[in-house]
């Protein structure tokens, strides 16, 4: 009845705003469509995708390839590997250094003695200790910066070697006794005769340099130049005696490879000059030791393995 409210309240629900309805139908898909392919189809033609990012001129990269390298450079010099350069002839003919010859570069590991420390026959090179004569003028900045630059360049040539880093051949190490010499030329470790194949033989039967016996302290090296008698080492640096040991501390590493020049690649050899020192069965000690542990070794492997497979397969099942 038109006076009724009931009535009135009845038809506006029943009757919703035309809008709405039209904005529903608006959104609601053709049946005839499937909802996936409408949804895709949106969508293909809304996202048209990130922009492609601009490459970056040569000269913004070249400086950052060129830092970056330089990072790299600093950290394996300074914790894996460096390049040095002989500069002198005290470790003819392992090393050429000579006057006329063209200075050896080699590659030094400066891992190996986070291990171990440095044991007889090694070349290693090693920072100039305090109580060692000066040899030369310096050639080394004061500032930090330029002195790594230079020691970088000496690689390549590019400057001077540096006279505080040398390179010699581990003689002796500490607690060991050092002399020389016997009525054969040799040195004399422990009151036994070193095997020196490396020494330099270029000056026929000429003597070597006496010095007197003395100990060797407890991280403390002796060391000599394989040119036996061109070499300022631990016989004569600091007027000799205490004064010629080398700090294990003082070590930078140990020479591998020789590098350049191409005609010099080989390797560095650390022959033990002390070895014809142990008896027969000591030096066979190691490798009997090692063949005997192989068959145990190998048979407890294989029963791992097998019990390892078994559990494997329970677990599957």
């Amino acid at each position: 009845m038109p006076g009724d409210g009931r009535g009135t309240e009845d038809l506006d629900v029943a009757q919703p705003d035309a809008r709405a309805e039209s904005s529903t139908s608006q959104a609601t898909p053709d049946s005839s469509t499937p909802a996936g392919e409408a949804a895709v189809t949106g969508a293909v033609a809304t996202d048209t995708g990130p922009e492609p990012k601009k490459k970056r001129p040569f000269w913004v990269e070249l400086p950052i390839l060129i830092g970056v390298a330089l990072v790299l450079t600093i950290i394996i010099q300074s914790f894996i590997a460096r390049v040095f350069v002989i500069p002198s002839e005290s470790m003819e003919q392992t090393l050429h250094g000579c006057t006329g010859c063209e200075g050896d570069r080699i590659l030094v590991d400066r891992v190996v003695y986070y291990f171990r420390d440095p044991a007889p026959g090694d070349v290693v090179v090693f920072k100039r200790p305090d109580t060692w004569d000066a040899d030369g003028p310096a050639t080394r900045s004061g500032n930090a910066v330029v002195a790594w630059l230079q020691d970088f360049g000496s690689q390549f040539g590019l400057a001077e070697p540096s006279n505080e880093d040398v390179v010699k051949r581990v003689i002796a190490v500490g607690g060991q006794t050092v002399e020389c010499c016997d009525s054969q030329q040799h040195v004399l470790v422990d009151g036994k005769p070193l095997d020196e194949p490396y020494i330099n033989s270029s000056y026929g039967a000429e003597e070597q340099r006496k010095f007197d016996k003395i100990t060797i302290p407890a991280g403390m090296l002796w060391v000599m130049g394989d040119n036996r008698n061109a070499s300022a080492d631990s016989r004569i640096q600091g007027g000799g005696g205490s004064n010629g040991f080398v700090p294990v501390d003082n070590v930078i590493g140990k020479a591998r490879y020789i590098i350049l020049p191409p005609s010099r690649w080989q390797g560095v050899g650390d022959h033990n000059p002390q070895a014809l020192s142990a008896p027969a069965w000591q030096s066979g000690l190691p490798a009997g030791i090692g063949i005997a542990a192989a068959w145990p070794t190998l048979w407890l492997g294989r029963r791992l393995r097998a019990a390892l497979t078994r559990g494997t397969d329970k677990s599957a099942g």
